[in-house]
């Protein structure tokens, strides 16, 4: 069974940085893409970065310039650096990986929080 475990996430001022990973592990077969979304309170979830085996990454406008997705050698692990936070980041971040398309498994969620 694929576990994915995500870590990193809190509270930090506008401006600051947090940096999520995200470990996958367990009978992973295919690994196709990585990433991240998100859920903010009354809003619909949003992709925040994905990372693909070829090492191509995608992300919104909303993030572009700010968050970095990486992973490392062995492909299992990724990592979303995110700088220059703002309180419109506020939510719920959850790691994705997927197998073909859409993503197969989840972690369990972490909170991040942009505030004063």
């Amino acid at each position: 069974q694929v576990q994915l475990v995500e870590s990193g996430g809190g509270l930090v001022q506008p401006g600051g940085s947090l940096r999520l990973s995200c470990a996958a592990s367990g009978g992973i077969v295919r690994i196709n893409a990585m990433g991240w979304l998100r859920r903010a309170p009354g809003k619909q979830r949003e992709l925040v970065a994905a990372i693909t085996s070829d090492g191509s990454t995608n992300y919104p406008d909303s993030v572009k310039g700010r968050f970095s997705i990486s992973r490392d050698n062995v492909g299992n692990t990724v990592y979303l650096q995110m700088n220059s936070l703002k309180p419109e980041d506020t939510a719920v971040y959850y790691c994705f990986l997927s197998q073909t398309g859409a993503p197969s498994y989840w972690a369990q969620g972490t909170q991040v929080t942009v505030s004063s």
